[in-house]
């Protein structure tokens, strides 16, 4: 951003819980970004937001996004996903009503709103007009957080937008996540817990590649709209894993196989035609398997970043 968009000015909104991190923003000009520690469900907070720093563009990521944490307490997840949802839109909405100014909404959410794909029908994919039939709590709350977009954008015209990403990796990820948790545990000569079979099927999206779509779609796309966001990077857990061993130089002794998430859905794949079709956005950055080779490393060279998670 500060290379690409000189001009932006960024404020960020963040209630730091535990998987936020102030070590992550080293780097950052503090010329053209503001950190204000907040939630998204306090109305008044981000309604004075929007009107103190002129606000003009919003990108929604705030979230509670840990399936297996959703299995034990759903009621997080509910309380940021749709009502801190629906706060922001309210706050969006009261605050053009005062200014007059345009704000633009892109709403990031998950391919697992669509649900779970089966492994013997390869070719089919996840696409934009698909029903949503969350199978997870987590799911679940982010379809509501969808359904809350698409109501107000249709009620009120509001210059709403959603995205749904496949599976982010890289740099920076809280290592409650499958890669950073695989990586650190081999780091610390641990095993890694791998769920079932193994056979569950995600679609890898390197996180710069996702910036770049959230990006592309709010400069260029259509209210109302919704963009699927993929790697093109189908993968099972089991082929995962061993690649990751074979990057670290370890081999398949290093697997403990644990019991089966509940729910777990079997296969994600997204469709991201439409995307590259209307707004010329397609994946570079998630080659396999240079891509992970270079996730690896970078953990592996801060070692000091893992320590303070």
């Amino acid at each position: 951003m500060q290379t690409h968009r000189p001009t932006w000015c960024v404020t960020n909104l963040d209630k730091l819980t535990y998987s936020g991190n102030l070590h992550n923003l080293s780097g950052i000009d503090p010329s053209r970004y503001t950190f204000v520690k907040g939630d998204v469900c306090d109305g008044e907070l981000v309604e004075r937001i929007l009107l103190e720093h002129e606000i003009d563009t919003i990108v929604h990521m705030a979230a509670e996004s840990h399936v297996d944490r959703s299995l034990m307490d759903a009621k997080p997840f509910y309380q940021t996903n749709v009502i801190g949802t629906q706060t922001i839109v309210d706050a969006l909405r009261r605050t053009q009503l005062h200014t007059g100014r345009n704000i633009r909404m892109v709403y990031v959410s998950t391919d697992e709103v669509y649900g779970s794909l089966t492994l013997n029908q390869p070719e089919l994919k996840f696409i934009e007009t698909m029903p949503l039939q969350p199978n997870s709590p987590y799911a679940a709350s982010k379809t509501g957080g969808d359904l809350v977009v698409l109501a107000a954008q249709h009620t009120f015209n509001l210059d709403l937008l959603i995205t749904r990403c496949s599976n982010n990796f890289g740099p920076y990820q809280h290592p409650e996540k499958l890669i950073p948790r695989f990586i650190s545990n081999l780091m610390n000569g641990q095993p890694v817990p791998l769920y079932g079979d193994g056979l569950n099927v995600r679609d890898w999206l390197h996180v710069d590649d996702h910036v770049e779509a959230i990006i592309a779609v709010l400069e260029k796309g259509l209210a109302g709209q919704v963009y699927n966001i993929g790697g093109n990077n189908e993968r099972t857990n089991l082929e995962l894993t061993h690649t990751i061993l074979n990057i670290m130089g370890l081999d398949s002794n290093m697997i403990r196989t644990v019991p089966d998430r509940l729910g777990h859905d079997r296969r994600y794949a997204i469709d991201a035609t439409k995307i590259s079709k209307e707004l010329g956005w397609t994946p570079s950055r998630s080659t396999w398997p240079k891509a992970l080779v270079e996730t690896v490393h970078w953990y592996q060279t801060h070692k000091d970043w893992l320590e303070q998670i």
